[in-house]
């Protein structure tokens, strides 16, 4: 695939799903059989080593063995690649930063490092010697329900403007909307915003201004429906497709190893992976959480295709 303008970085982008076999070892097989469902579907993309892509349960052999099968897939299908860079260590960031732009991802995405909880001066400086040690274009991923770390939008303002190749933010606080809109005006609209939360503010997002979302994997083919029929001009069907997902999000979606558990699940039963297996520890699903989602699977199976 030929290196892909920033401006072409839209749309549904899922979270590439941590692929196991019953004993728990990598399933490369279903990992790429999962990308080209999403690649079929419309997907724009993937997104390798999101929060719910279990990249903390991998080892560093499986991690650099995923980004090539990842970009080698990606580049197949005429997808685009973004990988995500988690490295605590600015150091160590930097490095692995240069191994993801000299395998030929098309995109990078930041994690700030959360363990230490750095102050905004360390998170700033980190940010900016990763994201300027590539010439690839930069998202910066904002997460503080998941890492705890707040950012003030002045701070990504800044970043914007000292690192030209940071075009975007993914933004997943809650609430995202103010954060979104203050980010877009203190940038004058000149970086693009991606939607996380799984998507449950896609619709307020898209209408402040976002470009595309990285939800979970397992239900892309709601997502792109939504994504199409919104930009298309049909906003009540893309309401209609999105509420469905809401009710199932809202069941699954309490804390980030139970969605893992459940998209694996779901991923599972749609014949896309062949075992929903979790690295432990993991979430363990019991009988009313799981009656309640057997519920919910046959209202929404009706949208996938």
């Amino acid at each position: 695939m030929d290196k892909k303008s920033y401006k072409q970085i839209k749309g549904i982008f899922p979270i590439a799903p941590a692929t196991f076999t019953d004993p728990g070892e990598y399933d490369y097989e279903s990992y790429k059989h999962a990308l080209r469902t999403f690649f079929k579907a419309g997907c724009a993309g993937v997104t390798l080593f999101g929060i719910a892509g279990e990249y903390y349960k991998l080892t560093y052999e499986e991690e650099v063995k995923l980004i090539g099968v990842t970009i080698d897939e990606c580049k197949a299908h005429g997808a685009i690649c973004v990988i995500s860079n988690t490295r605590h260590s600015t150091e160590v960031a930097v490095k692995w930063a240069k191994l993801i732009e000299d395998n030929g991802a098309d995109c990078m995405m930041v994690l700030p490092p959360f363990f230490l909880k750095p102050g905004e001066q360390n998170l700033y400086e980190h940010l900016k010697q990763v994201s300027s040690s590539v010439k690839i274009p930069v998202i910066i991923q904002y997460a503080p329900d998941q890492t705890g770390v707040a950012i003030d939008p002045m701070i990504l303002k800044k970043l914007s403007e000292d690192v030209k190749n940071i075009k975007f933010y993914k933004i997943e606080c809650k609430p995202p909307g103010n954060y979104i809109s203050t980010l877009l005006k203190l940038t004058e609209n000149k970086i693009k915003i991606f939607i996380g939360n799984a998507g449950f503010q896609m619709i307020e997002g898209f209408d402040r201004g976002g470009v595309g979302v990285m939800p979970g994997p397992s239900m892309f083919d709601l997502y792109v429906q939504i994504y199409n029929n919104y930009v298309n001009g049909d906003r009540p069907k893309a309401i209609e497709i999105h509420n469905s997902l809401v009710y199932m999000l809202n069941h699954i979606r309490q804390n980030v190893e139970m969605i893992i558990t459940f998209e694996k699940k779901i991923l599972c039963q749609r014949g896309i992976i062949a075992s929903d297996y979790c690295r432990k520890p993991s979430y363990e699903i019991d009988k009313i959480s799981l009656k309640i989602f057997d519920e919910l699977y046959e209202k929404i199976c009706q949208y996938f295709i």
